[in-house]
């Protein structure tokens, strides 16, 4: 699937009331609702960051890993560059 700039109707970035973290809503011209958390937006925004910016890194790939040990407050599944 490719998601075209006129393919969405509405993007809202917000911190839901009660909640501490962002999330991010696509909603497409169809109704359709994409909802993100915080870490995939980071890992997205970290991921095009890097092709964009470096002289020579074409290409970055993230793999979701189960991590049994992480630095405290991290969640248990996380999106590991390869």
């Amino acid at each position: 699937m490719i998601l075209r700039n006129e393919d969405i109707k509405e993007l809202i970035a917000e911190i839901p009331e009660g909640h501490k973290h962002l999330r991010t809503t696509i909603v497409l011209q169809d109704g359709t609702e994409l909802i993100f958390q915080e870490a995939t937006i980071a890992n997205l925004v970290r991921a095009y960051t890097t092709v964009k910016t470096h002289p020579t890194i074409k290409k970055v790939i993230f793999k979701g890993k189960k991590l049994i040990e992480r630095k405290d407050g991290y969640a248990e599944w996380q999106l590991l560059e390869e």
